[in-house]
């Protein structure tokens, strides 16, 4: 009898946990409830935090100038220009002397002087990940890390998307790749940075947009940048959402993986697509110098480091007019183990283009918890692989390129 009736309640538990996952699903279907569950645009944590005062995330006086950037359609974008260390220190009286300039008159700042005067300046354009702020998480230390490499001139414009932070207006697919094209034309014509000093980096959902903005402005008139960095990247938003859980913990689609006529019909309902895998390959394609880096850990519990490497095959294949097979990439592209490291791959075509792949071992502190389907996971590999010295290294060589890539090959 006892048996009985706990058959009967754990029957009933999972009936009841299968119709309000069924109820879930059916949510996020909805316009408004897929635009806050994929942008997370509202959740922040900068409560009693002011973004407009950069010195209260750990900066120096003046080392960090807001900004805002006007959208073609009329949005107004927050942004952070962080001037590299060494350069702050050789510029620091005249910083620290110099009064609080407001975001709308950023251009009449020692900060814009000093990378907008400054032959030898190069500028990374970061684009974080979904959620929070450009002050959000360990954002704020992959800002003091990517100028590392060359702190003498390495700038970072860091921007928050439409709907995000202080920004205004809703996010969307178009809307942030608007948002992106804008921070660029905006280095090009108003700080007059050449491409040739510009570095798009990327995180997260932050790739997509750095990948949308590069393709946008490979097409005529062509414009090549030093290179686009992507980390924890995904080929496209369909394919993420099949594998994908909310922080390695609450799963989207997978656990409709024995039911793919069901997958496909709830992955229709998808408004923003966001397919980087083409994108990629069509930048790759109509460059003719192109420089694309792959960064991504093998302990990423959110985005799994398949996807970058499903990326660095298509961009790979996009160099042949006839394709590549999976076989004929192998017997041709370098690579290195580099042990507790991870690995790096690279992909040389046409005497000028450059495709890396680094797969690094570990992205984080290793928080040791269970998911829903009891396996093991840590939390932080997704996000603080941003603060590492590979990524640094990686911008630097952007910049200034190894004189000749080693011939090596591991396998």
């Amino acid at each position: 009898m006892t048996r009985g009736i706990s058959l009967k309640q754990a029957y009933w538990f999972l009936a009841a946990c299968g119709a309000l996952y069924i109820a879930f699903i059916s949510i996020l279907c909805t316009s408004w409830a897929q635009k806050h569950a994929l942008y997370v645009h509202k959740f922040h944590t900068m409560w009693w935090q002011d973004l407009a005062k950069p010195e209260q995330f750990g900066f120096l006086k003046n080392q960090v100038q807001p900004l805002h950037i006007t959208t073609p359609d009329g949005e107004v974008l927050f942004a952070w220009h962080v001037v590299p260390i060494a350069k702050y220190i050789a510029n620091e009286e005249s910083l620290i002397g110099e009064q609080n300039i407001s975001a709308t008159r950023f251009t009449e700042s020692r900060g814009f002087d000093s990378l907008s005067r400054d032959p030898k300046s190069c500028l990374v354009i970061n684009f974080h990940g979904n959620a929070g702020t450009v002050a959000q998480g360990w954002r704020t230390d992959a800002y003091r890390s990517l100028s590392s490499g060359a702190s003498d001139k390495i700038h970072v414009l860091a921007i928050d998307y439409r709907g995000f932070g202080l920004s205004t207006g809703t996010p969307s697919e178009q809307g942030l790749i608007t948002d992106g094209i804008t921070a660029v034309q905006w280095a090009m014509d108003v700080a007059k940075i050449p491409p040739e000093r510009i570095a798009l980096v990327g995180q997260s959902l932050g790739t997509a947009v750095a990948a949308a903005v590069a393709e946008h402005f490979i097409r005529v008139p062509k414009v090549e940048f030093a290179g686009v960095v992507l980390i924890a990247a995904f080929s496209d938003m369909p394919t993420l959402l099949l594998t994908y859980a909310v922080k390695g913990l609450i799963p989207i689609l997978s656990p409709l993986r024995p039911y793919p006529r069901l997958q496909r019909f709830f992955s229709g309902f998808l408004r923003d697509t966001w397919d980087t895998s083409s994108r990629i390959a069509s930048l790759v394609r109509r460059s003719q110098k192109v420089n694309l880096h792959l960064i991504h850990s093998k302990d990423d519990f959110e985005i799994s480091w398949k996807h970058s490497e499903a990326l660095f095959y298509a961009a790979a294949n996009a160099t042949s007019t006839l394709g590549l097979t999976i076989k004929q990439m192998e017997a041709v592209k370098l690579r290195q183990d580099l042990h507790e490291g991870g690995s790096l791959e690279i992909w040389n075509a046409d005497g000028m283009k450059r495709i890396t792949k680094h797969i690094v071992r570990y992205g984080g502190e290793f928080n040791t918890r269970y998911n829903f389907n009891g396996l093991l996971i840590g939390e932080t590999g997704h996000n603080r692989i941003t603060t590492y010295p590979c990524i640094a290294r990686t911008v630097q060589h952007v910049f200034e390129p190894p004189d000749q890539d080693k011939q090596w090959d591991d396998r």
